[in-house]
């Protein structure tokens, strides 16, 4: 085994995340702009804001430049990993994203871990400080249930204004630690480690914080308790919001550090006690030849940095003898603080009332002075700056990084550099400790050391890994002067994470108690989105003259390369691969190395077989106390196998050619059909094929029943002696049996001697009918052009089920057999309908014949015993199963017709096809009906109805009987025959129930495609039950319509007239065009619910009935069910809704101005607006204020005019530049529309009548007039209003004409007549150019329409004569 690097994660939307931190780079990416938002649901809406307040960047010079700046965004931010793996923190200047682990369904269909982000935002608490390091820190559970394990991880943060802050996974900050003024450089832990060897010193629990100056320690065993207490303290106040309690202090160490320039970076080693010899070595280098010494050597926490003069310092900190308690720790800091003691930290935040936490946050809290401590001694070199230092896991040693592009290895004991590496500028660095696995570990003769046996202790080896970014490459070296054992390129933009500890909290019992699946190093790639680990076996720390298994290693390598690039054509290439794997002696080994010789595709059966054969047989002869057992049994099974391949490749290869000939009549007898079922069957199988047949490419290597020998061994296994196939998928199925039945059921093969053959190999007859019938369900194309394929599967059918265990002879008649049970429940399963058909006919033939011979068996058996009872039992077994083929015959036929109709060609025009219409529709099986409900199959042939577009009067016409002289076209025959299968599932009210939600699904996914909508409403229209009608209208109006219907409304009450397409689009999610159509619709969807509610009352609630097939549906309830279990709706708020919706389309549709919709209703009104339309609203009653009334008034008459001008208007008059008004599909009839909401707002009907009988005249459409005259009451207002448009006509003839026959005429005129005419403003009138006849005949009609006491009178009569000598002219 070799190193290697495997992904363990991998990232679900690190692009969210990397905008989230860069908004410049999210600029460049437009895409980020559409994204889903269900994908970015757990982003906080102030985050996200963040974006737009970022000032746009200036495009990049090179777009190499900004290539490199979108990979390389990892390198600037601040970035770390739980050692858990159950979190992840990416911050960077004052934001953050905390990501959390969740199992999802990858691409091939496992389970795998991605990361996706729980928590993001701003972590920055006063003006101007940015995060420079941070922790994932797992705390251990206190629970008996799960000691040892990690309860919850606390994210540690360090700002530039010297806070810590330690927060939650979801983002709570549970404290701020304010220990020095100057900013957090590093943040580093350290948790408990059982000791290795009795005389290693125990190591604490600590956070260690770095400064410029300064390191701060904070203990453990404090920090854990403090933490879970704020935790609990959150959780408290969250619940009641009265809890004020003060959490425990926090005892921590605080060193001045001296003698150094700059500090960089920082271990902490932890508590060392010297040797007496180097005790005596550093007491004399410190005091001299007369320095005292004591007896027992001092104890020291031991502190590295890096950095400059010197470029490594090292620190030793005396511990105290004795710990003073916090609150003695006060009154001596408070004196004089002289040592390190421990004191009680300041600066809590979060626990106080809001005047206390302003009063702490104005004043910065008290800070302790550092307690001096120089540097003992270092590595002075005054060019070389240090950049990090990695401490190893067994504090022995620790890996520097420098400005040079140098490594070095630094042994911490003695304090000197042991080795270097060169050329790994900007590198990054961690650890991996690997520990003996005693079961691999050979004892080897003559090895009398502890490690020569397997019941010696574990040793451990120790690997740096270096990950160089220039190079783009990742390097493992073995310490502390070994090789390098590893190498991959893994891309120049990754950041290696080594956190370095594991979980707080624990002590030596809880430790062992639970061993956590930890990484002790990662590597995350933002290209791939990806989190890697390295895997280290543990013999690459041995040399290579003690390890065998480096040897064996070289041999594998060996073997692969010589599997990869020599001709295996070559007589010696056998051979050389014989001599490599005898010459391996680990048997993990060599059993890898015989792994990845049979996984070879390069290598010929012949060669497989005769290396298998010779290292069996090699094994054989060895001593049986080195054989390795599991080896032995891999080699024996592969020869089983590889002897099955064999035998069954010959019977493939014979040349059997079967010379029974075939006929429809054997085809009949064979399944036990009449000739009028063969040719139905016949019949539905040719319409099937002509509807299914899909083309596809079929290249010439492609040929069924042949199946490469690398392959074969990889789905068959033996285990126990038992010959098994592995858990596959359905395409390895289908491969697996067609090497063993596509030529058998062609009739090129034995079927016979290929079932003896597999029964002999030892597979089950389940397992081979399991094979048999993927094969058949899945060729399905090719055994439908070849009926005497059919032969061929009756065939192999009788043998399987006359194998031993195929079916038991001690199973009880009265119950289901579980071999046919298998059988059905396959054509159940399968969406290959036509071949599942025949393969029930078969399985029903076989079982038949079947049962017939143990009846007769039986029925001797009877005579000569005379038991009658035997042969009762007999016709009770027959009858029972017969009964479940029967059943799933009829299912079969009936899901064939439905497949059939489902998938018949659509022939409507291509320009009018939607991207919906045209996605492929799913195939259907007997088991997705059975689970898709009661409206399973309405539902399926809703949706093909919907991709034809078909119009809802066809559906009628298919349901009706055919008539002789229009024979139907092929569609409309397909779904007759579908209305026959399933007359109660198919019913025509349900069928246009499940059409009308179709349709408006579709649309609410595309809102642009108003015609969906249309052809919802025209669908609920045709449903006869109106208990059914009414709910579905309503859950229409609930689920898809009000939403939109009520923004519709504010946004026309807020710009005060119809909407501009932009704004349509930003607040309604359609065009202003789809918008006027959708409240057509809706308003259609409201009155055809008020006539529904009308005439439920006369109806009785529908029976939804089911076919006798499908008794057993079970699924989702129906759309119809669910519409019969809707209350009915309240008459007058649908009514009141109605008029709203109304109002609304007439201001779309006539784009009208100044028209605020909801300023037409008073405050009850209002509120009874977007209710629920089954309660009761208080709804506006009584006299309206008049107020209202005007206003209502003047909309009506607007609308009225806008609906006369839009049909009578001249082309001519209008502005070219104007945009034409859409005309909709069909138009209602406006006046009489505006008459009907006269009534319902209380305006004055007889005004809009007249009203409208002007702008007929107006507009010169007098025919149309005197038909509207009829029903005004009023007769005497309005010809006073027609009298002034009669003026107006005369006027513009008169004075705009000026000719000189009219200045004639206008001087015989009366006076008073030529004063009124000239009072008279001709350009109110629409259409000037009606021709005079008209006029007169409207001079007639008012004088018929005034009374002759009318101050008026006299006027009109004095007009008649000047109409008549105008028309002389």
């Amino acid at each position: 085994m070799a190193c290697s690097i495997v992904q363990f994660c991998s990232f679900q939307d690190l692009q969210s995340a990397r905008d989230f931190l860069f908004p410049q780079l999210r600029e460049e990416t437009p895409g980020a702009l559409r994204r889903d938002p269900s994908k970015s649901s757990n982003w906080e809406d102030d985050s996200w804001g963040a974006w737009e307040e970022t000032e746009s960047q200036e495009p990049e010079e090179e777009g190499n430049t900004s290539k490199t700046q979108k990979n390389s965004w990892l390198q600037e931010c601040v970035l770390s990993l739980s050692p858990t793996s159950d979190l992840m923190v990416i911050a960077r200047e004052q934001k953050a994203a905390f990501l959390v682990p969740k199992w999802k369904h990858g691409d091939k269909g496992k389970e795998e871990m991605q990361f996706a982000v729980g928590w993001s935002g701003s972590l920055s608490v006063e003006e101007g400080e940015y995060v420079t390091s941070a922790l994932c820190i797992p705390l251990a559970s206190q629970k008996r249930s799960s000691t040892g394990r990690p309860d919850w991880t606390c994210i540690v943060v360090g700002f530039t204004s010297g806070y810590v802050r330690f927060y939650t996974e979801s983002g709570v900050l549970l404290l701020a630690q304010l220990l020095n003024e100057d900013k957090v450089l590093q943040l580093k832990c350290r948790t408990y480690e059982i000791p290795r060897h009795p005389g290693v010193t125990e190591q604490n629990e600590e956070l260690s914080i770095l400064y410029p100056a300064a390191i701060v320690t904070i203990d453990g065993f404090s920090l854990f308790q403090s933490l879970r207490a704020c935790r609990n303290q959150v959780a408290k106040a969250a619940a009641s919001g009265n809890e004020n309690i003060q959490p425990p202090p926090l005892a921590y160490k605080k060193w001045g550090l001296q003698d150094i320039d700059t500090i960089v970076d920082h271990a902490s080693i932890g508590i060392m006690t010297l040797s007496p010899f180097d005790q005596m070595k550093t007491a004399s280098v410190i005091g001299g030849i007369n320095a005292a010494i004591k007896n027992s050597p001092p104890a020291m926490s031991q502190y590295i940095t890096v950095g400059s003069s010197p470029f490594t310092g090292f620190f030793y900190a005396l511990e105290g003898s004795t710990q003073p308690l916090l609150s003695h720790v006060a009154l001596a800091v408070a004196s004089k603080l002289t040592s390190a003691l421990f004191s009680a930290a300041s600066g809590w935040l979060g626990w106080k009332s809001k005047h206390e936490e302003e009063t702490i946050q104005k004043q910065k809290p008290k800070m302790e002075p550092a307690t001096p401590l120089a540097v003992r001694f270092g590595l002075p070199d005054s060019r070389r700056h240090g950049e990090s230092i990695c401490l190893s896991p067994c504090n022995t040693l620790a890996a520097v990084t420098d400005d040079f592009g140098r490594v070095i290895l630094l042994d911490v004991s003695r304090g000197i550099a042991i080795r270097m590496w060169k050329g790994y500028r900007d590198a990054q660095i961690g650890w991996i400790q690997i520990v003996e696995d005693l079961h691999e570990r050979v004892p080897e003769k003559g090895d009398l050391s502890p490690f020569g046996n397997t019941q010696g202790p574990s040793r451990v080896a120790q690997f740096l890994v270096i990950y160089a970014p220039r190079r783009g490459i990742l390097e493992v070296w073995n310490t502390q002067q070994g090789p390098r054992v590893g190498a991959f390129n893994v891309g120049k933009h990754c950041r290696l994470l080594y956190p370095g500890y594991k979980i707080m909290g624990l002590n030596n019992v809880t430790s062992q108690s639970w061993q956590p699946q930890t990484y002790q190093i990662c590597l995350v790639d933002p290209v791939s989105a990806s989190v890697k680990t390295v895997n280290v076996p543990f013999h690459l720390a041995l040399s290579d003259k003690k390890s065998e298994r480096a040897k064996d290693l070289h041999l594998v390598k060996k073997l692969a390369a010589l599997l990869k690039t020599k001709s295996p054509g070559l007589d010696s290439f056998e051979t050389e691969i014989k001599e490599l794997i005898l010459d391996i002696k680990y048997p993990a080994t060599k059993r890898q190395a015989l792994e990845s010789i049979l996984a070879s595709e390069r290598l010929s059966f012949s060669c497989l077989r005769n290396v298998t054969q010779t290292l069996m047989d090699t094994l054989k002869n060895q001593e049986l106390e080195s054989v390795d057992e599991g080896l032995l049994q891999l080699c024996a099974s592969k020869l089983k196998l590889l002897h099955l391949y064999e035998s069954v490749s010959q019977l493939n290869s014979l040349d059997f050619q079967s010379d029974t000939p075939f006929s429809d009549n054997d085809l009949a007898v064979l399944l036990r059909l009449d000739d009028k079922e063969l040719t139905k069957l016949r019949a539905l199988l040719e319409k099937y094929k002509q509807e299914n047949t899909k083309t596809s490419v079929r290249f010439s290597e492609d040929t069924d029943g042949v199946l490469p020998v690398k392959t074969f061994l990889e789905y068959l296994e033996y285990e126990k002696d038992v010959l098994s196939i592995k858990k596959m998928s359905e395409e390895e199925c289908v491969a697996l049996g067609s090497f063993f039945f596509w030529k058998c059921l062609h009739g090129e093969s034995s079927t016979e001697d290929m079932c003896h053959t597999l029964e002999s190999a030892g597979l089950s007859p389940q397992q081979l009918l399991s094979l048999l019938l993927s094969v058949w369900l899945s060729k399905e194309k090719d055994i439908l052009d070849k009926p005497q394929s059919v032969c061929c599967l009756h065939t192999m059918l009788s043998l399987l089920s006359k194998m031993k265990v195929a079916i038991d002879e001690t199973w009880d008649s009265q119950s289901v057999s579980p071999w046919w049970q298998q059988m059905r429940m396959a054509c159940i399963q399968s969406e290959n309908n036509g071949a599942a058909l025949l393969s029930a006919h078969v399985g029903h033939s076989v079982a038949a014949q079947m049962s017939n011979s143990v009846a007769d068996k039986k029925f001797s058996q009877t005579v000569l015993g005379a038991d009658a009872e035997a042969l009762t039992d007999s016709w009770e077994a027959l009858s029972l199963d017969t009964e479940y083929w029967k059943l799933l015959l009829k299912q079969l036929e009936d899901c064939l017709i439905l497949q059939t109709l489902l998938h018949s060609r659509a022939n409507t025009p291509a320009s009018r096809v939607s991207s919906p219409q045209s996605e492929p529709l799913p195939r259907l099986s007997v088991k997705k009906l059975l689970e898709g409900g009661k409206g399973g199959v309405a539902d399926s042939v809703a949706k093909w109805i919907f991709k034809q577009d078909l119009n809802p009067e066809l559906l009628k016409c298919a349901n009706q009987e055919r008539d002789a002289e229009n024979p139907d076209e092929p569609k409309e025959d397909l779904l007759r025959l579908a209305y026959e299968q399933f007359p109660c599932s198919l019913e025509l009210d349900l069928l246009h129930a499940h059409c009308c939600w179709e349709y408006v699904v579709q649309w609410n996914k595309d809102p642009e495609e108003a015609r969906f909508l249309v052809r919802s409403i025209e669908h609920l229209k045709h449903i006869l039950n109106a208990h059914i009608q009414n709910g579905i209208a309503l859950m229409m109006w609930n689920t898809f319509l009000v939403k939109r219907f009520s923004a519709a409304t504010y946004l026309m009450d807020k710009v005060g007239k119809s909407p501009k397409d932009r704004l349509c689009r930003r607040d309604v999610g359609m065009s202003d065009t789809a918008m006027t159509s959708f409240l057509g619709s809706c308003l259609d969807l409201l009155q055809t619910s008020l006539e529904a509610d009308i005439s439920r009352d006369e109806m009785q609630m529908p029976v939804l009935d089911t076919e006798d097939a499908w008794l057993s549906v079970e699924g989702p309830i129906s759309i119809v069910e669910l519409a019969l279990e809707q209350k009915p709706i309240h008459y007058p708020l649908v009514e009141h809704h109605s008029v709203l919706c109304s109002i609304l389309y007439a201001a779309m549709r006539f784009s009208l101005r100044s028209v605020k919709p909801l300023a037409l209703f008073d405050s009850k009104g209002k509120n009874a607006f977007f209710k629920d339309l089954t309660s009761i609203q208080l709804l506006p009653s009584g006299e309206m204020d008049p107020n209202f009334i005007s206003i209502r008034q003047q909309f009506l008459m607007k609308v009225v005019s806008a609906a006369v001008q839009a049909q009578h208007s001249v082309t001519k008059d209008k502005d070219p530049t104007e945009a034409a008004v859409p005309t909709p599909r069909r138009d209602h009839n406006w006046p009489a529309l505006a008459v009907d909401l006269a009534h319902h707002l209380q305006v004055s009907e007889d005004v809009i009548r007249r009203h409208y009988v002007g702008e007929l005249y107006n507009y010169g459409a007098d025919l149309l007039g005197e038909e509207a005259i009829l029903q005004v009451h009023d007769k005497e207002v309005l010809a006073s209003q027609l009298l002034v448009l009669t003026g107006q006509r005369l006027a513009h003839a008169l004075f705009h004409t000026q000719t000189k026959e009219g200045m004639e005429l206008l001087a015989r005129l009366p006076p008073t007549l030529c004063t009124w005419l000239k009072a008279m403003n001709p350009q109110d009138l629409q259409n000037t150019d009606v021709p005079i006849a008209a006029t007169a005949k409207l001079v007639h009609k008012v004088m018929e329409l005034l009374p002759e006491r009318h101050g008026q009178y006299s006027l009109a009569l004095h007009l008649i004569e000047a109409v008549e000598a105008m028309a002389t002219l």
